[in-house]
């Protein structure tokens, strides 16, 4: 059967649906299709990375409807992007110092860190379900407009601005990335509820590529936290994307992916 799509800022289209959609809960926007729900966080900051990774190499071997998948590690983590390169964006001896370990992802954009005060989303949606999805700039603006528009409803007024940011005024509360496969693309986002923000300019060096809007401000006066809690901003990004079906979590996959790449120090220090 076709399901009708519809999101901000993006015609409305029929696409094929992979399943029969549930019944819709009172007051869920219109979606994609319903997606496969996942809060869960692993026991090492790599194995989240690895599950992320996991969840869209499963839906491109299979196929099946997306999934929304959150996660908070129980301790600080910085985290770089795929090319990131170490000795520039982070400072190794005060991350030694506060106790912080490094890792990276295999997705692009800048370092961030995660932990306690953070609230880390993922998204894996086929690419062939709306035609934003099929660029890497319409697919990250349609991610990000439909988290904005979550946000709104609970009070802030954040904007996406940049190449993935989400903003409140002028100052950054949430950065994303994007990996891409053939016909899935996985987009995660790190979401500042109440994290201690001094933690960033600590640990994390001043980025060489920067967005116009930032300004050259360093963190202390870009970054700024979204004063929601954790749970409110769960429910709410659950109901935004229709998230009801438990997704299984592929363990040897994330076990295999963790060992190869996330959890080797060859990975994390390659640039």
């Amino acid at each position: 059967m076709r399901l009708r799509v519809l999101a901000a800022g993006v015609d409305r289209a029929s696409v094929e649906t992979l399943r029969q959609p549930g019944p819709r809960r009172k007051g869920a926007a219109p979606v994609l299709m319903p997606l496969r729900w996942l809060d869960h966080t692993r026991p090492t900051v790599s194995q989240d990375l690895a599950l992320d990774e996991a969840l869209l190499e499963q839906a491109e071997a299979e196929g099946g409807p997306g999934t929304l998948r959150l996660w908070s590690p129980p301790r600080h983590a910085v985290v770089l992007g795929a090319s990131g390169k170490l000795a520039d964006e982070v400072d190794p001896e005060a991350c030694r110092r506060e106790d912080i370990p490094i890792y990276r992802r295999s997705s692009g954009g800048g370092t961030v860190i995660v932990g306690p005060g953070a609230l880390n989303v993922a998204v894996v949606l086929p690419v062939d379900a709306d035609p934003a999805l099929s660029g890497v700039e319409t697919a990250q603006a349609f991610v990000l407009g439909r988290f904005a528009e979550t946000i709104r409803r609970l009070g802030p007024r954040v904007e996406v601005r940049g190449s993935g940011d989400l903003v409140l005024g002028d100052r950054k509360v949430a950065g994303s990335a994007q990996r891409r496969m053939r016909r899935h693309v996985l987009i995660h986002a790190t979401i500042l509820c109440d994290f201690p923000l001094d933690l960033i300019a600590r640990c994390l060096r001043q980025p060489a590529r920067q967005p116009a809007y930032r300004g050259g401000r360093g963190h202390g006066e870009f970054v700024a936290n979204l004063g929601v809690d954790r749970m409110g901003l769960t429910e709410a990004l659950r109901r935004a994307w229709d998230a009801d079906d438990g997704a299984a979590i592929p363990g040897a996959l994330v076990a295999r992916l963790d060992a190869e790449k996330f959890a080797d120090p060859a990975w994390v220090g390659r640039f």
